[in-house]
């Protein structure tokens, strides 16, 4: 099981884990049947030039044969096998392994398949016009660059909140009773706790499991599910699942785990002990019990902790993960029994490289998520690059959070909207590790690190309560959790007031329009959304009055290289377009031309523009104008038509390239 687009737990050692990068992009294959033209996309965006690749995500249309039937859609891929020129020296036989709960079907080659050929034998998959969409099923893994902190002379029965969690405090500039600092970067959980504090709302936590541990609620352990289903990465002897959310451990010594052996520890991925970062991540969103005079506090420690695992030896794959997001929710998911504690709201402090675009099974299993009312709340990631290059950062639908330093400075591992973004909507303290949040120097401890309780265990746990412990990680794994329990939060206050539950766009909408600006701004080029989360301030909100909808996105869609013809207005009039680009694209161009009249073009990227708030403009005389972009991020671009003149007949036009692998 050779490491393929990782996704991690974002916050194990120092930043945790830093994302692999991946070659290649959303490719579109057509065919031609019966003079009906097919298009299907497959997402090469994860594969590395040195991965190799076994197992395939293929989703089929509505209606054919191969979507409700597994043994059509085995002689499907079986042909697409033969089809494919690049496999022909070692033709790899092919295995049906079970339907999604996305609705997509899971399939494995008899042998790993190079980048090249994994490529190849998509595009093959691809051109059959039952095909609406494929990617690699790859494993998503941890890589740990720093040690993580302890407590100095830290006796575990002793009450640690005021002095290793000034991250729950307000973001006001008080000083640290430890160090002195100034703490600007705090998520005001305390003040959020007069109003909620989690009852009657249920958090699934999708990481490694739980442990037991004394100062821990895991009374939904037994509750939880563990949705890996490889024997190697679950550590259980068969390929299968398990009832349970428990954590086993996630090692990675010895020989078993070994790249040649089939795992993921080669020179460039070292062999790492267990990380129980389930743990962690579950005691920060609410499971660490809190007033009980022992260890630290949770935030929304009212809720229900659900965990589920899905991580586990070398990670996880985006197969099991998709499933386990719809079945947190309340979804049902085929050979598991359906979960009798639906969430509200779900963590996912886990990335990978990889664009996420709507068509991919994991926008599909967040979209799920949502429309069950479950809120999913994403790491950014800890590659200090731009998050649309990342998945399921990038998803649609997803609340997705960068991490702060105690300075509410971008942590310098963090990933980050580059220009014009807004895929991030918010950040949270994660911690900064060195003093003054700098990207090395002098560690600040405790206030660089996210403080929780974890296992002395490196292999397996060691059971409470003596391998009960505690540990400082930061990472943008630790700023999920901040916005997880404030939207556990929020919920928890409208229950209490007989209110109806928010809409996950809904909690998102009062996250971002509370959040505080930041005490140090950041440069444009790396922004994280609206602010630094005031949890005090968007559980008052929530409560307030009933929340407005979030805004209606009216704009007219263009789709690449599509002439929108006949477009006309009034002198004065705005019409706004928009134009989704994927990841890789090059040479954008979005223009008007033709008719009559007069009008002007401005672009903004991540939100719709105007003739005074714009990233970039065309004000010619007439109506031929136009905006080149060598090199666009991932985003939807929105183009503003202006009438400078009353105009018709005018043609919109959006067209970019994306490069095959």
């Amino acid at each position: 099981m050779q490491t393929q687009r990782t996704i991690r737990i974002l916050g194990l050692g120092f930043a945790g884990l830093l994302f692999a990068g991946g070659g290649g992009g959303l490719v579109a294959a057509q065919t031609v049947s019966g003079g009906a033209v097919a298009t299907a996309n497959f997402n090469a965006s994860s594969l590395k030039a040195d991965g190799s690749y076994d197992r395939f995500i293929v989703r089929y249309r509505d209606g054919t044969a191969e979507q409700s039937n597994a043994a059509v859609a085995a002689q499907n891929i079986s042909a697409a096998v033969a089809r494919s020129g690049m496999l022909s020296i070692k033709t790899p036989s092919v295995s049906y392994k079970r339907k999604l709960a996305t609705g997509s079907h899971l399939f494995t080659t008899s042998r790993k398949l190079s980048q090249a050929e994994a490529i190849d034998f998509m595009q093959s998959i691809a051109a059959d016009p039952a095909v609406a969409y494929v990617a690699p099923d790859v494993m998503r893994q941890a890589v740990r660059d720093i040690q993580a902190a302890l407590p100095a002379a830290f006796v575990p029965n002793d009450p640690n909140y005021a002095k290793y969690q000034t991250d729950y405090l307000p973001a006001d500039g008080t000083l640290t009773p430890a160090n002195g600092v100034a703490n600007w970067g705090g998520a005001n959980i305390s003040g959020a706790w007069s109003l909620a504090d989690g009852t009657g709302v249920v958090i699934a936590v999708l990481d490694t499991g739980i442990v037991k541990h004394a100062d821990i609620n895991t009374s939904l352990g037994d509750a939880g599910y563990d949705f890996i289903s490889d024997a190697l990465v679950s550590g259980r002897s068969t390929d299968d699942r398990a009832t349970g959310g428990w954590d086993l451990g996630d090692w990675t010594t010895g020989n078993a785990y070994l790249v040649s052996k089939g795992g993921c520890v080669d020179s460039s991925h070292p062999a790492q002990a267990s990380s129980w970062h389930g743990t962690h991540v579950a005691s920060a969103s609410g499971a660490e019990l809190t007033n009980n005079g022992m260890g630290m506090a949770g935030m929304a420690y009212g809720a229900k902790i659900l965990p589920v695992r899905v991580l586990g030896h070398c990670g996880g794959y985006d197969s099991d993960i998709n499933d386990a997001i719809v079945w947190a929710a309340g979804g049902h998911v085929d050979g598991v029994p359906d979960n009798p504690n639906p969430a509200k709201v779900i963590n996912l402090s886990l990335g990978g490289g990889g664009a996420c675009p709507a068509t991919d099974d994991a926008a599909l299993a967040i979209a799920k998520a949502n429309a069950l009312g479950a809120a999913v709340v994403v790491a950014a990631g800890n590659s200090s690059d731009n998050v649309a290059n990342y998945s399921p950062a990038s998803c649609p639908g997803a609340i997705t959070v960068a991490s702060l330093g105690i300075s509410s400075k971008l942590a310098f591992y963090s990933n980050y909207n580059a220009s014009g973004g807004n895929i991030i909507a918010l950040g949270a303290f994660g911690g900064g590790v060195y003093v003054n949040d700098a990207s090395s120097g002098t560690r600040l401890n405790p206030e660089g690190y996210a403080w929780q309780a974890i296992n002395t265990g490196t292999t397996t746990p060691v059971a409470s309560p003596g391998g009960d412990t505690y540990g400082g990680f930061p990472g943008t794994s630790q700023a999920t959790p901040h916005v997880t329990a404030a939207v556990a939060l929020m919920q928890s206050a409208r229950l209490a007031a007989q209110l109806p539950l928010l809409t996950p766009a809904q909690a998102k909408n009062i996250l971002q329009s509370t959040a505080r600006v930041p005490h140090v701004a950041p440069v444009a080029t790396a922004t994280f959304g609206a602010g630094v989360l005031d949890a005090g301030a968007a559980v008052a909100a929530a409560v307030a009055s009933e929340p407005s909808p979030p805004p209606v996105d009216t704009s007219i869609p263009l789709s690449n290289g599509v002439q929108l013809t006949g477009q006309s207005g009034a002198t004065g009039a705005s019409t706004v377009y928009k134009l989704n680009v994927p990841a890789g694209a090059l040479a954008l161009t979005l223009r008007t031309l033709g008719g009559t009249g007069n009008v002007s073009l401005y672009v903004k990227v991540g939100s719709p523009g105007s003739a005074t708030n714009y990233d970039y403009k065309s004000v010619n005389p007439g109506n031929a104008e136009s905006v080149a972009i060598a090199r666009p991020v991932a985003a939807t671009y929105y183009i503003t038509v202006v009438g400078e003149a009353g105009y018709s007949g005018v043609t919109v036009l959006g067209n970019y390239t994306v490069p095959k692998s």
